[in-house]
């Protein structure tokens, strides 16, 4: 297997996914440092809070244009959760914020009322059953089980293509998306049980095999 970099900007849930990749036997280092991340076959980009807070930390510290430029440059790269939202466009979370930009569309808030008036529970938090779109290695073998969310907002794509597998809460919500090596999930892998287990797995097979080809 190849060594996955876990990128470390003070607001991801480090111990989860480096407990996951343990489990997977998955060798990795967790980092905030562009010369030791570089050095990984593939990148996990965590993420729990506020859009806004994170991509603030991630410009300062020069880890945004790291993140760019690996994705360019073809290494594999995982999102979770706020990671995931992260690689869009924009948030409107705390005021129009821009983000990474590797995948086009906005993140935009739940609203809390349905189309009939009746109001439902923001956040999001629990499980939801994953329906699948398209195919991807990301999801070669796992079923449509379900997968544990915990979030206010969701991604409204700019293309559809890029929508591996739905969830739904009320509204149609992007739960794993995914464009070359670029891929995320609303949703937390790590504590998704064998569903999210499956998939972690199948992101480190397609990070080694890019590092063996």
């Amino acid at each position: 297997m190849t060594m996955i970099g876990i990128i470390d900007y003070g607001m991801g849930n480090l111990y989860s996914v480096s407990k996951a990749l343990e489990r997977l036997g998955c060798p990795y280092i967790v980092s905030g440092d562009n010369e030791e991340l570089a050095r990984a076959g593939g990148l996990i980009l965590p993420g729990v809070g506020s859009f806004r807070d994170a991509m603030h930390i991630l410009n300062e510290t020069g880890l945004a244009a790291f993140i760019r430029s690996a994705a360019e440059n073809g290494t594999p790269l995982l999102g979770i959760c706020l990671g995931m939202q992260l690689l869009f466009d924009e948030s409107e979370e705390n005021g129009p914020t821009k983000g990474l930009g590797l995948l086009r569309g906005r993140v935009v808030r739940f609203p809390g009322v349905t189309d009939d008036g009746e109001p439902y529970k923001v956040p999001h938090m629990g499980w939801n059953q994953l329906r699948f779109h398209r195919p991807s290695p990301l999801l070669d073998g796992v079923e449509e089980g379900h997968v544990y969310f915990v979030h206010s907002y969701y991604v409204v794509p700019g293309d559809e293509e890029v929508v591996l597998a739905s969830s739904e809460y009320d509204v149609d919500v992007p739960a794993v998306v995914g464009r070359g090596h670029v891929f995320g999930t609303q949703f937390h892998p790590e504590k998704s049980g064998a569903v999210g287990m499956h998939i972690l797995r199948n992101y480190v097979g397609i990070a080694t095999r890019r590092g063996n080809g």
